[in-house]
């Protein structure tokens, strides 16, 4: 962290671009309309329109990603490339929802599609950024806004490998110097965030496993490859093999979602399905964890016979939140909203795309406190009953106007 005290910082009262009630109603009323019609992974067309529709209203040039969702968006790009280097500050959402059900039976706004939900916080991220673009746009029109921004709508993050993708082919880190994300955190207090120096979430992969061999009748196990066997052994001894070959610290762990195998009680199936994911801590580790996990796969199936076919589907690597970026972070909310306002976090075995934005420029992730203080229940992530606090948006939208200007300051 920088030796800079906290008596030094800039406080709200000397950073422009407070929320004007008339905004804050509107983001609201902007994001409840996402809640209420959530779109999966590269299917988010509605959402692009509407994010489209008003940045377009305010002035600004949206550019939609190749794909027809997702887009990207400059505000004063005619100030880009003063010092010759990459000066922009990008602010990445991602605006995809969950195949989950919504459990709000008495929300006002609970989705409207069946089997869907924003169960992860995605639209409050969504108008987070677009809050912060619409104020940075009037700060610009004001000649108050020194450097450029960009914001980054990413479609897909619950999709792996994920979208961040796509919009790096699109050229959506261009000129890009830094990248900052929130996301949110239902164990923070809304008014609060979570900040933590390197990595802050983990590495995630796909694992989807097939055994085959000869089957036959379970009284003669012995003139077959007992799949079932195989299968319960791939399930209990590779996590453990595993575990023993990678430094522990690591936190690299093979775990099973899925297993099927077999159609009756009387006869050894000839083929077998596993799917799990691969999950790690560390960055280096997770680079040659697939070689890892396949060998000791292989491994257990030849000792039970069984031939495997293994998909290994590269997920994300974790997020590393950047020193620096992650002071600036620190030192905008404290100049909004005071040194209380700022927690540390731990790193969770959650995955992020996010993650492959830091693969080529500087950035850091916060955690977006969306509880209500007081409150007792526990609304935790991907489940049906989620939910926000939504003073959390104005909070996410003072954080990433103060980082912008605090940005451009140096």
């Amino acid at each position: 962290m920088s030796q800079q005290s906290e008596a030094d910082l800039p406080t709200a009262a000397v950073l422009p671009g407070t929320l004007p009630e008339a905004l804050r109603d509107e983001l609201v009323a902007f994001r409840r309309d996402l809640h209420m019609h959530p779109e999966l992974g590269n299917q988010e067309f509605r959402t692009t329109a509407a994010i489209k529709a008003r940045l377009e209203q305010a002035g600004l040039k949206p550019r939609i990603l190749t794909g027809g969702t997702g887009l990207v968006c400059d505000i004063g790009a005619d100030l880009a490339g003063g010092d010759g280097g990459p000066d922009i500050l990008a602010l990445r959402a991602d605006i995809d929802a969950l195949p989950i059900p919504d459990t709000k039976s008495e929300s006002p706004y609970r989705s409207t599609v069946p089997d869907r939900a924003h169960a992860c916080g995605h639209d409050v991220h969504t108008t987070v950024v677009l809050g912060a673009g619409l104020v940075l746009a009037e700060l610009h029109r004001q000649g108050l806004l020194p450097r450029p921004v960009r914001l980054i709508f990413q479609p897909a993050e619950e999709v792996l490998p994920g979208g961040a993708g796509d919009v790096i082919k699109f050229g959506g880190l261009n000129g890009v110097g830094r990248i900052l994300a929130v996301h949110c955190d239902p164990r923070v207090d809304a008014g609060r965030i979570g900040l933590r120096q390197g990595p802050i979430t983990s590495a995630c992969d796909r694992l989807e496993v097939s055994l085959d061999g000869p089957g036959g009748h379970t009284a003669r196990p012995h003139l077959t490859t007992d799949l079932v066997t195989a299968a319960a052994r791939v399930v209990t001894d590779v996590p453990a093999l595993v575990g023993r070959r990678v430094d522990t610290r690591a936190g690299l762990a093979v775990t099973w979602g899925r297993i099927e195998s077999g159609h009756a009680p009387n006869v050894v199936p000839q083929h077998a399905e596993l799917s799990g994911t691969v999950r790690c801590l560390d960055i280096d580790a997770w680079r040659y964890a697939p070689d890892i996990v396949v060998a000791a796969i292989d491994e257990v199936a030849n000792l039970h016979k069984a031939k495997s076919e293994i998909t290994y589907v590269r997920g994300v690597p974790p997020v590393v939140n950047d020193p620096a970026v992650t002071e600036l972070l620190r030192e905008a909310m404290v100049a909004r909203r005071g040194a209380e306002s700022v927690e540390g976090t731990e790193q969770s075995l959650g995955g992020e795309d996010f993650s492959w934005y830091l693969e080529h420029v500087p950035g850091a992730m916060a955690r977006l406190g969306v509880r209500t203080p007081g409150e007792r229940t526990v609304r935790d992530l991907h489940q049906g009953d989620f939910d926000a606090d939504e003073s959390a948006i104005t909070v996410g939208v003072e954080l990433f106007t103060a980082a912008a200007l605090l940005h451009a300051a140096r």
